[in-house]
């Protein structure tokens, strides 16, 4: 159960704190997709980033089946990020040096080795389609190809969260769909909470649970 309770963000402003986020509250358990829709600059990223860890909130609390992420020291909240939280961004922030098999098995450098880690990879790599791309550069493959390999690097440690900022942001209509469709396919197979932030109707409409994000307060629409 990912569990967001009363959160509230603000930053410092030249005239006094800025309030982006008010009194948010969310549940969602195993296996649960939901899409938070919302314009630009209503505070979509910022929800994600204090869902993910990332990020404090001023006020309230997140926890995952129980455990406050904030409430760890530096060292076991960067671990636990690594092990239970996977993340997929607009800009799918690949390694331009790396090929997409390394890529993909980044998260897996820190902390132990996880003796499974390259069949696993070479695994998530065929499931997203991109076996015949396993040992090529970012900059040999197309942005639709970029973000499959970007799921698969956050799927890489099983995590129980996957969050994506505008997974399909950057990418024409067909890959968009392509995307969208990979990742409620494989969202459902690894029966994973899936949080997505989007202002596009049409990915929000592929998703059961729907949420509005508007002066700084989360609506659920459906």
């Amino acid at each position: 159960m990912l569990k967001a309770s009363g959160i509230s963000k603000s930053y410092p402003g030249p005239d006094g704190d800025v309030a982006v986020l008010t009194d948010v509250s969310l549940e969602l358990g195993a296996g649960d997709a939901a899409a938070i829709m919302g314009p630009s600059g209503t505070g979509k990223s910022t929800l994600l980033y204090i869902l993910g860890a990332l990020e404090r909130p001023s006020t309230g609390s997140v926890a995952l089946d129980g455990v406050n992420p904030f409430s760890l020291p530096a060292p076991a909240l960067a671990a636990f990020r690594n092990k239970e939280i996977g993340f997929v961004f607009q800009d799918h922030c690949l390694l331009p040096q790396c090929s997409v098999v390394d890529n993909v098995l980044v998260p897996t450098l820190v902390g132990h080795r996880d003796p499974e880690a390259d069949a696993r990879a070479r695994a998530l790599i065929e499931q997203v389609g991109l076996t015949h791309r396993a040992r090529h550069l970012p900059s040999q493959l197309s942005g639709g190809e970029k973000q499959r390999v970007a799921i698969a690097r956050a799927l890489i440690r099983r995590p129980r969260v996957l969050l994506c900022d505008e997974p399909t942001g950057n990418l024409d209509r067909k890959s968009a769909d392509a995307v969208a469709s990979l990742l409620l396919d494989l969202q459902r197979q690894q029966n994973t909470v899936l949080v997505v932030v989007t202002h596009s109707q049409e990915l929000a409409a592929r998703f059961r649970i729907r949420f509005e994000l508007g002066d700084c307060t989360l609506e659920r629409v459906a």
